[in-house]
């Protein structure tokens, strides 16, 4: 199938993207890896009259790493992210995840700004900035604003963004010394959509001389209707890194919605999180570094 006709615009710079946005307000779609827009627009599921492709503006092509966060620009390719050394070097849980993300032609395509815009409960990268507790940098007609990430999404695939507003970058919050992270999902085929998937960040205190963790949290894929965090503390506080963390359960079960499918039942979800929660907990305290 093809798209319903459109007016491509190619501005150069931001200010020229937000005043075509201004301009064409509903009308208006924002192209970046195109990765998911491009499928949506040609089984005709939208049809805007214009396409702002941002992919020639200057300065969104960026990974900055700072003592706090990794700030990733809106055109950076998932493929950059991944191999970015310095990123992976201060948070890992960005790479950990991004390898999950679809197949090596697509993450070469689409960007991680664009995956978190289009607020999809089934990717990858939404549950990696809530559970960072990142920040989303949007840019409009009205001027600049920044958005919490657990403020950010609405529900399936809508956010607090207005028509005319784009995202221009958004910061990964860098964890605290001495936490571990990883991220796990299931899916029929590699590349698939999850089933169900989960990134953990666990901190681990050594202050006794023994590993124990102090405190963990997790976000999933595809068994919420938006990025939640969930706090599974109760749970492992106080246990050995060694524990088979069998008590989280209850907390993931209770902190989920998963929907049923032609894929899985809404059951099958529940412990299919739960099983890979109780994974990704001994991959993180066994294996994973801060």
């Amino acid at each position: 199938m093809k798209p319903a006709p459109f007016v491509h615009h190619g501005p150069r710079t931001l200010d020229e993207a937000v005043a075509v946005l201004g301009e064409v307000g509903h009308d208006g779609k924002v192209l970046a890896g195109g990765q998911s827009l491009i499928p949506v627009l040609n089984m005709r599921l939208a049809q805007p009259a214009h396409l702002v492709d941002i992919n020639r503006v200057a300065g969104l092509d960026t990974v900055t790493v700072t003592d706090s966060h990794v700030r990733v620009g809106a055109t950076v390719r998932h493929a950059e992210l991944e191999k970015h050394d310095e990123a992976y070097a201060v948070l890992p849980l960005l790479r950990q995840a991004l390898l999950c993300v679809a197949h090596p032609a697509i993450r070469n395509r689409g960007t991680t700004v664009g995956s978190i815009a289009h607020a999809d409960a089934a990717g990858e990268m939404p549950s990696v900035l809530v559970l960072t507790q990142g920040v989303i940098e949007v840019v409009g007609p009205r001027g600049r604003r920044e958005v919490a990430a657990l403020e950010f999404f609405e529900g399936p695939l809508q956010t607090v963004l207005e028509a005319d507003e784009l995202v221009e970058a958004v910061r990964f919050a860098r964890f605290a010394p001495g936490t571990r992270t990883a991220f796990l999902e299931s899916a029929r085929r590699s590349g698939d959509y999850a089933v169900a998937g989960v990134g953990v960040a666990v901190d681990v205190s050594t202050d006794s001389g023994e590993a124990v963790v102090t405190g963990a949290r997790a976000a999933y894929v595809s068994v919420t209707d938006i990025p939640v965090v969930v706090d599974l503390t109760d749970a492992v506080a106080g246990q050995p890194v060694s524990s088979v963390w069998d008590g989280v359960d209850e907390l993931v079960q209770a902190g989920i919605a998963p929907e049923a499918d032609i894929h899985a039942s809404s059951e099958y979800r529940r412990m299919l999180a739960a099983e890979l929660t109780r994974r990704a907990l001994t991959r993180a305290t066994t294996e994973g570094t801060a």
